[in-house]
């Protein structure tokens, strides 16, 4: 990356600070006064680690994963941390292709939802024709990397620009979205849930409560700049947002089982300069009755008469209860502290609550913008109260203290994962990181309480149906100690204060792979560590039948596009590809151009079909080798944007590939969907293999019913390929392709004859 300044671990850290119980390393710096690492530029985009509800990060799968910018392409993409070197890897994943948009992660454990938006700024209404979308994810364990869903790997979420969105899901399945909308003198907080976990959403609607004195049912005009957050907490949802234009910071709760407009609206703090646009939120995932903190800045220091003692952000808990529950408060840092942007983690495994935020230089000076170095205190999540004074630098630039906007994760930490946060230093164009636990990687289990029960082990899952699980376990060695068991999906509690030795965990999607750990609980809430991880898939849940056993299989995928006019496109092998196994290459080509030269051994699997002049598909296919190339490269007849992509199967006959004849369509006037003809079969165990191209660079592509979609490029000219087996021979009939906005389009499908 060539930065001269560019933070690196040390072999030996000088100096280690014990705060809450956890480590934190010193900043092993090249430059004199740094501490944390510095990271990839930005150039191109503003404050890509913003905004103050969001969360940028998760863990999984012993790594921390960030939505960062991609400054080639001028994108967001999927990026994980190599936590040897520190240095960030762009696994060219893509997320959203507007870099004037800003983003929040959720992981549950087997789906990662990334909610995005078009950034409003200063006093402009938010615009109509900007949407949200909601990007959905699957981890393929063996290439350690995510892809999009198969199902509706896009979803829109309402059609406007904010300043901020956060995303949170229930425990019914349904993903929540909450954000202001500015418009005029009208400002109001909006909300909108999108069923099938995340895939359908319907209309926005304004907040229906707000918890006024005087008419809860009213929601009044919110100032320009205040924003709202969503969290799921128990089996409910709250929403939390700032109003500084009548002194309240408005809390409004969901159940679960309710009509998706019946709230109950309250507040968790009010007065005169009490609330600002600063507000973060997290959710005690193993507490189900219900129980959130929430760390919210103050506006005192603009109050006449205020003291540099009284509170810049305080510490919000929140405990459900008789009546609805009620807020209690704790200072985190004082108006002298310069505190601003904060953030939230907790570690329940510890019981402590971290809090991050931007503060002084590291010299002291408070600026007049907020920027300066990044700062952390914990504290006891039993009974909050922080120490005074600025806290612990944990990120400093010094050679430009501009750093701001931290972020981090909505996940509980453990041991295993340690706390990374995220930081930008918009003076210089740069992200910047600290890895403020080191984490054992997931590769040991976290150390138990040694007042708990021991871990229970023998842990299985069984998939009953393609939404059912079964999760089984041995009693713990001293059982009379335990009061229940609890079970989490992933890194999600989806089983608490269980009684027996099984769970059933239900509305889960078909053909997904779920991993689950079992800790036990005794009377005092003393929580064993996790056992080792059960793992299963969940069968398919379509109608067709499977193939016959031995039948052709997908065995791997990948994508690849260029947003610049180039003459060639290279693509990178399948991870995990063998000898006799058939890979299937789909191009979708700006305008109308030819394939100079293809790869060596590549053949046409269709003629070149054209969308008029607008776009163009190629499909290719390929017997895999004993030895092949990490990538392979056509060449274009004229310079070109693309997109494309990589299937491969095993189980093909290699001397007779294709089991029938191509078929195709092309829509040359937009519309949403595109069908093609259909196909006939000679072979039992034929799998049909086709695709779409569509002339845009983000319209999302639904495969036919009873297909499996094995990849979709977008960003640039949308590629997407999809599979059906066909266990019988015969008319496979019409494949209908779906897409979520018009388009035009042109598709393709033909069969593969099994060995």
């Amino acid at each position: 990356m060539g930065v001269a300044r560019r933070a690196v671990r040390a072999g030996l850290i000088a100096l280690l600070l014990v705060l809450g119980g956890l480590l934190v390393p010193t900043g092993a710096t090249a430059a004199t006064g740094d501490i944390g690492y510095v990271g990839p530029s930005y150039t191109g985009a503003t404050d890509p680690t913003a905004d103050k509800p969001q969360s940028k990060l998760w863990w999984n799968d012993g790594r921390w994963w960030a939505d960062m910018f991609d400054t080639v392409s001028q994108d967001w993409h999927i990026f994980y941390l190599d936590r040897a070197t520190e240095k960030w890897v762009d696994t060219q994943v893509a997320v959203d292709t507007r870099p004037n948009t800003s983003a929040d992660a959720l992981w549950d454990g087997s789906t990662l939802y990334i909610g995005t938006h078009v950034v409003r700024t200063g006093s402009n209404s938010s615009s109509t024709s900007a949407p949200m979308y909601l990007y959905r994810y699957t981890y393929d364990a063996s290439a350690k990397k995510f892809v999009p869903a198969a199902s509706t790997p896009r979803a829109t979420i309402s059609s406007n620009s904010s300043e901020s969105l956060t995303i949170d899901k229930d425990s019914s399945g349904t993903v929540w979205a909450t954000w202001t909308k500015v418009s005029g003198t009208t400002n109001q907080v909006f909300l909108n849930s999108g069923t099938g976990n995340g895939s359908t959403w319907g209309t926005p609607f304004v907040v229906p409560t707000t918890g006024g004195l005087n008419n809860p049912n009213v929601n009044p005009n919110v100032a320009v700049d205040d924003i709202s957050a969503i969290v799921a907490f128990g089996k409910k949802v709250g929403v939390l947002w700032s109003n500084q234009n009548d002194g309240f910071v408005y809390w409004s709760i969901h159940n679960d089982n309710a009509p998706r407009t019946t709230w109950t609206g309250g507040f968790a703090v009010k007065g005169s300069k009490i609330p600002d646009d600063h507000l973060n939120i997290k959710s005690v995932t193993a507490d189900a009755n219900g129980r959130v903190f929430a760390a919210v800045k103050t506006s005192l220091d603009h109050l006449s008469g205020h003291t540099s003692s009284d509170p810049q952000i305080n510490l919000l808990e929140y405990k459900f209860g008789t009546g609805g529950g009620n807020w209690t408060s704790t200072t985190f840092g004082r108006i002298s502290d310069c505190h601003t942007r904060p953030q939230v983690v907790l570690d329940e495994q510890n019981q402590k609550v971290y809090v991050f935020a931007t503060g002084k230089t590291g010299t002291g000076v408070c600026t007049s913008n907020g920027d300066g170095a990044i700062y952390m205190k914990s504290t006891s999540m039993s009974s909050p109260s922080f120490a005074t004074g600025s806290g612990t630098i944990i990120m400093r630039d010094a050679a430009a203290e501009t750093l701001n906007n931290v972020t981090t994760t909505k996940q509980s930490a453990s041991s295993a994962s340690g706390i990374v946060v995220l930081a930008s230093n918009d003076s210089t164009k740069r992200y910047w990181h600290a890895d403020v636990v080191p984490g054992s990687g997931g590769t040991t289990p976290p150390p138990a309480d040694t007042t708990a029960p021991s871990v229970p082990g023998g842990v299985s899952a069984t998939a009953d149906s393609a939404t059912s699980v079964t999760v089984k376990w041995s009693a713990s060695t001293d059982d009379t100690a335990v009061a229940s068991y609890q079970v989490k999906r992933g890194g999600t509690v989806v089983g608490n204060a269980v009684t027996g030795t099984s769970f059933a965990d239900t509305g889960l999607t078909a053909s997904t792979q779920y991993s689950y750990t079992v800790s036990a609980v005794d009377a005092a809430g003393n929580r064993s560590a996790e056992s080792a991880a059960a793992t299963v898939t969940t069968p398919s849940g379509g109608t067709t039948p499977p193939p016959p056993s031995g039948s052709i299989t997908a065995v791997g995928k990948t994508t690849a596009g260029n947003s610049a006019a180039v003459t060639s496109v290279t693509i990178d092998k399948p991870a995990g590809v063998s000898a006799g196994d058939v890979l299937v290459a789909q191009i979708t080509a700006d305008a109308n151009p030819n394939i100079g030269t293809a790869p060596t051994g590549w053949t046409t699997a269709i003629s070149p079909r054209s969308v008029g002049t607008s776009a163009r598909l190629f499909a290719y296919y390929h017997v895999v080798d004993s030895s092949e190339p990490a990538s392979y490269t056509w060449t274009l007849s004229t310079a070109v944007k693309w997109n494309a992509g990589i299937a491969a199967f095993r189980g093909v006959d290699t001397a007779t590939v294709w089991d029938s004849t191509a078929q195709g369509a092309t829509n040359t006037t937009a519309a949403n969907n595109l069908t093609v003809p259909a196909a006939t079969t000679a072979t039992n165990g034929a799998v049909l293999v086709g695709g779409v191209a569509l002339n845009s660079s983000s319209v999302a592509v639904t495969a036919p019913t009873n297909w499996t979609e094995q990849l979709e490029a977008t960003g640039v000219q949308v590629t997407e390929v999809a599979s059906q087996p066909r266990p019988t021979a015969g008319s496979t009939g019409t494949a209908t392709w779906t897409l979520s906005s018009t388009a035009t389009s042109t598709g393709w499908m033909r069969a593969l004859k099994p060995a």
